[in-house]
């Protein structure tokens, strides 16, 4: 991990939702076994916007196609890296997977799951939370834009 000239890390989140058998379903994913199920995240790179990182990262790891629809939410928090406290800022993107990933290599274990079982697996708070703010958002974003 990096942080920018001002020490801040950027990181982004993809609250990837699509629509399958007439089921809405979410993507949640759990990158190591001691760690718990979250939603996809990614370390912004110098010169990225938060958003390309989404993208970049649906397509490189998640092997899919995802369009993004809107903000879900953001969070600021502080890890510590080598002793220091380095504020980090995390963008959630609401997402809809297009085409593709019929296998998700690059984001260790997966499940696509209803809004429900979604948020009991969840780990941490902020990532529920988030998958909240998406549901919302996602309601919100199709009263605006006629989908189906």
């Amino acid at each position: 991990m990096t942080a920018k000239n001002n020490q801040q890390i950027s990181i982004g989140g993809a609250v990837v939702f699509r629509d399958n058998r007439g089921k809405r379903q979410f993507l949640v994913v759990k990158q190591k076994e001691e760690v718990g199920w979250e939603i996809p995240k990614v370390t912004v790179r110098k010169g990225e916007s938060s958003v390309r990182a989404v993208i970049r990262m649906t397509g490189e790891q998640g092997g899919m196609t995802a369009r993004v629809l809107e903000e879900a939410g953001r969070v600021s928090t502080t890890t510590v890296i080598n002793g220091r406290s380095i504020p980090q800022k995390y963008y959630y993107y609401l997402m809809l997977q297009k085409a593709g990933a019929l296998e998700i290599v690059g984001m260790g274990d997966y499940q696509w799951l209803e809004y429900g079982q979604a948020s009991k697996k969840l780990v941490l708070k902020r990532d529920r939370d988030m998958l909240k703010g998406g549901k919302d958002v996602l309601k919100e974003w199709e009263k605006t834009h006629k989908v189906r």
